[in-house]
């Protein structure tokens, strides 16, 4: 039997044959199949579409034949061109092509293609063969210099190839964010460099550059076109603060219970506090055992085989029971400050995350990009201006929650700190913490991707709050005796498609039955 990479090969090679039988262009042929392809046109046989091109489809068939085959044909019929403006920047979309480098401007209408091509230099250094042919794709900073190029009258055969000022901030916008700024600072030298091969006029290169060194930040009064642009100029990620906007609406509509604190007693808040350190520890990872957990926390044994996990429960616990429990934010500046204490304090035990300093470096999670390290001190002053747009306790606290876990100020330990945040909120006005036990990992996690990705506010406040009621639903004065009722109400358990979580009183409601 044959390979199947050999049966492969030999139906490409098919396809191919297949696919050049319905198109003949002179420009691929030699002088004897220039000439058998005339005299198969004078029989009938081929159609003769336009000079040097021909096919044996009929009519109807060859608008949808030339935007399949329009780089072979492109490259035929105007070698030496290179893709621009309105067409670079969208990936050749479209039935109009603009091309760069003819010796004059001209319209050429092609059945299904209309090709608008100007006058001007041919490829550079940069520029790249498409398909191996003579036809060009322009480097990213020719692109860029393209769409400034003002718009031609209406009498220019590409009087639509005006890429808008909104586009342009937008298109940089998001390769400075997903490329790094380092990247995107090259490309703004490589601009420079590329403008002055092409001769482009000083104007076209003065406001790309002062563009992309607004969207690093360097002319915060620089008038933008959009609202992302301005956001970045003054230092700020204008998504994430229109999100968090959408979020305070939702919390100003919504009627969140008011939980007075369960855990009054200094034993039970002591037992609580360790139950939130131990829980919050787990959901990013850092695994215990109950018993060694509560030697950690409880009476300081850090002697274990991973010191540095064990720093982790015990810091997280010292803020949730020191006094960081209910300290609340009072205005923007001392939010951000805040955040790089708790931060240096919580994970003083791992240097290498640079405990209290904002992240230098983009991080992400799964799909979800986080604000970028430049936007980091600017978002959060700016989101700390919202914070007393809602009610003390729970809204402000699920404010203040969510704004640090969507801005992920810092290396590491961004979900702790937030969850510490918010129930120091809590705490403040006096209402009940929240623990996020195992087994709700998923639901928790899952609710902050809807807030991120389409801003949906209710699974987020559904969640909180009901995993608030079920926190609440326990009697913390004897530890023991909590773990024990919640490992039977599945708090401990990771599978929610072998689990549910229960609540004490269904688990009472049973042992009554039973007796």
């Amino acid at each position: 039997m044959q390979d199947k990479s050999v049966i492969a090969a030999k139906a490409e090679q098919v396809a191919m044959k297949q696919q050049a039988e319905r198109l003949f262009l002179d420009a691929e042929l030699t002088p004897t199949e220039q000439r058998v392809v005339q005299r198969r046109v004078a029989s009938g046989e081929l159609n003769q579409v336009h000079s040097g091109i021909a096919t044996p489809l009929p009519a109807a068939d060859w608008p949808a034949l030339f935007q399949r085959e329009k780089i072979r044909i492109l490259a035929a019929l105007f070698p030496k061109t290179v893709v621009a403006y309105r067409s670079a920047f969208d990936g050749m979309v479209g039935s109009t092509i603009y091309l760069a480098g003819s010796s004059q401007a001209r319209v050429v209408e092609l059945p299904g293609l209309r090709v608008a091509l100007s006058s001007g230099p041919g490829p550079v250094e940069g520029d790249t063969p498409m398909q191996g042919r003579e036809l060009y794709f322009p480097s990213p900073a020719r692109m860029l210099l393209d769409a400034v190029a003002p718009a031609p009258s209406d009498d220019d055969p590409g009087y639509d190839r005006k890429v808008s000022a909104e586009e342009l901030e937008q298109r940089l916008i998001s390769v400075c964010h997903y490329r790094g700024e380092q990247a995107f600072i090259d490309l703004r030298e490589r601009v420079k460099a590329v403008g002055a091969q092409l001769n482009a006029p000083r104007s076209h290169l003065q406001q790309l550059d002062r563009l992309m060194g607004a969207i690093l930040g360097a002319f915060p009064d620089q008038k933008m076109a959009s609202a992302s642009g301005s956001g970045r100029a003054r230092g700020y990620d204008a998504a994430r603060m229109d999100l968090f906007h959408t979020l305070v609406q939702a919390l100003k509509m919504s009627e969140l219970q008011e939980i007075a604190y369960v855990a009054s007693s200094p034993f039970a808040a002591t037992n609580f506090a360790f139950l939130e350190s131990y829980f919050s520890n787990f959901i990013e990872g850092i695994e215990f055992e109950t018993e060694e957990a509560r030697a950690i926390a409880l009476e300081g044994k850090i002697s274990a085989p991973w010191p540095q996990d064990a720093h982790d429960i015990k810091s997280v616990f010292d803020q949730a029971k020191g006094p960081w429990r209910g300290r609340a934010i009072t205005d923007a500046k001392a939010f951000e400050e805040a955040l790089r204490e708790r931060h240096g304090l919580m994970m003083a035990a791992r240097p290498e995350v640079s405990p209290g300093k904002f992240k230098s470096s983009r991080s992400a999670a799964g799909n979800t990009t986080f604000v970028d390290p430049r936007l980091v001190l600017g978002t959060l002053r700016e989101a700390g201006l919202l914070l007393h747009d809602v009610d003390a306790g729970m809204p402000r606290a699920l404010l203040a929650m969510f704004i640090v876990s969507e801005v992920h100020p810092f290396n590491d330990g961004n979900g702790r700190l937030a969850r510490l945040v918010m129930n120091s909120e809590l705490s403040a006005a006096g209402e009940a913490r929240i623990i996020v036990p195992t087994l709700f990992r998923d639901e928790y996690l899952d609710c902050l991707r809807e807030m991120t990705r389409a801003a949906r506010t209710k699974p987020y406040l559904d969640a909180m709050a009901n995993i608030r009621r079920w926190t609440a639903a326990f009697n913390y004065d004897d530890l023991d005796a909590t773990i024990d009722l919640m490992k039977r109400c599945n708090a401990f358990e990771n599978s929610l498609v072998r689990h549910q979580l229960l609540w004490p009183k269904n688990l009472k409601e049973q042992d009554d039955a039973k007796t």
